[in-house]
């Protein structure tokens, strides 16, 4: 499934304070600890390649680059869930970080 802003957005709409409240754990966990923000994107990213969620594969992948990750970075990250994600969900993720490259002309 393809993150859809669209979707996200009637969420938002529907469902404020629920909406609201995630966003506030979000930030609490990053808050939360030592690791930087580059790194707790790549983190994320791996768990959402080796769960296969597209939609999230690819909304990671615009925070990154919006927060000014190179493309490489973020190749490399998804590279890395090879030998734990296996080579075909990492080949698909690629797929996915790909689409989301090309789109932002990087």
């Amino acid at each position: 499934m393809k993150y859809s802003k669209k979707y996200f957005m009637e969420f938002q709409k529907r469902f404020p304070n629920v909406a609201k409240s995630f966003d506030q754990l979000g930030a609490e966990c990053a808050k939360a600890g030592p690791i930087d923000k580059k790194t707790q994107h790549l983190i994320k990213l791996g768990v959402a390649i080796a769960l296969a969620h597209e939609g999230n594969v690819q909304n990671l992948t615009m925070q990154a680059l919006a927060d000014g990750m190179s493309p490489d970075e973020i190749r490399h990250a998804v590279l890395l869930t090879t030998t734990t994600a296996g080579f075909p969900t990492m080949i698909g993720a690629m797929q996915w970080v790909e689409e989301i490259i090309a789109a932002k002309g990087k």
